[in-house]
């Protein structure tokens, strides 16, 4: 079934968020030097992860993304891509990572069904990859790349750009991305939960992007695609595509199909959304599958979320959410509900 909010937007992507955890403390999402974590007992076990995510396939649901924190943390994570893989009506199974622990379990993920990964990598610079995260981790983060290429052949690169900090990598990231055959996709800084260093100031637009780019390799072409992915990509002179994600200065909330399940089962209708659905509570005290369907059905044919459509529209633009109220509400982070 298709099924459709108050935009007429389908239910199609779901992010699965399977730990909070993270072993990075990277600036623009995890900035501070402590965090309230989910209660252990609240997140979400296998089998209700595969209950839940039966239902999404029945509504229309046929894309999951695997995200945290970092997903890699979540114990014996091959065996949950095992049950989600063989899932009828399901057309991607992806999962985002940071990388460092992604050489040792590549092959396991992949032999139980995993159908490709994309690696967060914003830096190519020691000293500065150690300064955005607080680890010392960028040669285990190349080794998990590396190791994502010899398995599934092709992968996707994300890289946040903030002003002063690495707008200066995108070029050295497009080259090595060719060396590794992956599609790099620049993401705009954005001012949601857990950016609580973000400033207007501190982001690199769209605009700036491709004209760095423009200045160094000459004409680039737009990709024409019917497609509901959040990137923009571009083809370089040499046939190399990229992707922007503008989601700051030019929002894509008009054909948003993604929803977000926090590992402990909160399903949240937007990034910036300030209250999610409890699913989890419905899960536990045994919600039959039409009870589930409904709550999810009834959910999503209410929503009007925009956003970071919302976000632009205001006159004086800072971070989405204070730190004292962050640290009230853990389901407000970014690394929380899956970024």
């Amino acid at each position: 079934m298709t099924l459709l909010d108050t935009f007429k937007r389908p239910l199609r992507n779901l992010r699965l968020s399977v730990t909070d955890r993270c072993n990075l403390r990277c600036e623009y999402c995890m900035p501070e030097s402590d965090y309230v974590w989910l209660p252990r007992e609240d997140v979400l076990h296998f089998e209700e992860i595969e209950k839940v995510v039966d239902v999404f396939l029945t509504l229309g649901v046929d894309r999951l993304r695997l995200t945290g924190g970092e997903p890699l943390l979540r114990r014996d994570l091959a065996s949950l891509v095992r049950m989600l893989s063989a899932k009828p009506g399901l057309a991607d199974l992806a999962m985002t990572s940071n990388g460092i622990l992604l050489a040792d379990q590549i092959e396991a993920l992949a032999a139980a069904g995993l159908g490709r990964v994309t690696v967060s990598l914003d830096t190519l610079r020691p000293d500065r990859f150690t300064a955005l995260t607080r680890v010392d981790d960028l040669p285990r983060v190349k080794e998990g790349i590396e190791a994502a290429h010899h398995v599934f052949g092709r992968l996707k690169l994300d890289t946040v750009v903030i002003k002063g900090v690495n707008g200066d990598e995108l070029i050295d990231l497009i080259e090595y991305g060719k060396t590794v055959n992956a599609e790099v996709r620049f993401i705009e800084y954005m001012d949601v939960g857990g950016a609580t260093r973000w400033s207007p100031a501190r982001v690199v637009s769209r605009r700036e992007m491709l004209d760095q780019l423009t200045g160094h390799y000459g004409p680039i072409q737009p990709v024409v695609e019917d497609s509901s992915a959040p990137a923009d990509r571009f083809t370089l002179p040499d046939g190399t595509v990229f992707g922007i994600i503008s989601s700051t200065t030019d929002p894509f909330c008009r054909s948003c199909d993604r929803s977000r399940l926090t590992a402990d089962g909160m399903w949240y209708l937007c990034l910036y959304a300030a209250r999610g659905i409890d699913l989890r509570a419905a899960v536990r005290r045994g919600a039959s599958v039409e009870e589930l369907k409904e709550l999810i059905s009834d959910g999503w044919r209410r929503r009007d979320d925009r956003g970071a459509e919302a976000r632009l529209a205001l006159d004086d633009r800072r971070g989405f959410v204070p730190l004292n109220t962050l640290r009230q509400d853990p389901h407000l982070e970014m690394h929380t509900r899956g970024g």
